[in-house]
């Protein structure tokens, strides 16, 4: 997915012409689509470690890690590597407290975290692409670092 100006990571500032994003509450078939990439990565988990489940908690983090280190899935592997970032997702949603939503821009429709309370779309978070990103772009991809760089991006929202 290409670069918008709302992920979080990325620039913060929007384009004078360019539409605000619209959102939307998850539908079932966008929650079905979240559970079948997160059983991507829990399958992964399994073949490779033993490991059936995950937390949502930055237990999962370490999980996460071990895959990334291990080059469980290649730079082309978009989906899996995307499905490592719906896991960091819910790592995040559920320690920072923000939620999934569906957003639409101009490069199409997809889950991001909304931080509740908020409208604005520096208040968005595409944990879908944070780690694909990364590996397509053969940066180091740290998802410790990277839940505190978040973190440290959620308090500061909270504070604004």
């Amino acid at each position: 997915m290409p670069q918008s100006s709302y992920y979080a990571m990325e620039s913060t500032s929007s384009k004078a012409n360019t539409p605000q994003p619209t959102v939307r509450e998850l539908t079932d078939a966008d929650r079905a689509r979240l559970e079948h990439q997160r059983q991507i990565v829990i399958a992964e988990l399994n073949k490779r470690y033993g490991t059936k489940a995950l937390t949502q908690s930055k237990s999962d983090l370490a999980l996460l890690q071990k895959l990334l280190d291990d080059n469980a899935f290649a730079r082309s592997q978009t989906v899996e590597l995307q499905s490592m970032g719906v896991v960091f997702g819910d790592v995040l949603a559920h320690e920072l407290g923000l939620r999934w939503v569906m957003i639409t821009d101009e490069y199409g429709t997809d889950p991001t975290l909304l931080l509740p309370g908020t409208s604005e779309p520096q208040c968005f978070f595409n944990a879908l692409t944070m780690i694909s990103k990364r590996v397509e772009q053969g940066r180091d991809s740290n998802v410790t670092w990277l839940f505190g760089v978040m973190e440290d991006q959620v308090r500061q929202k909270r504070a604004e």
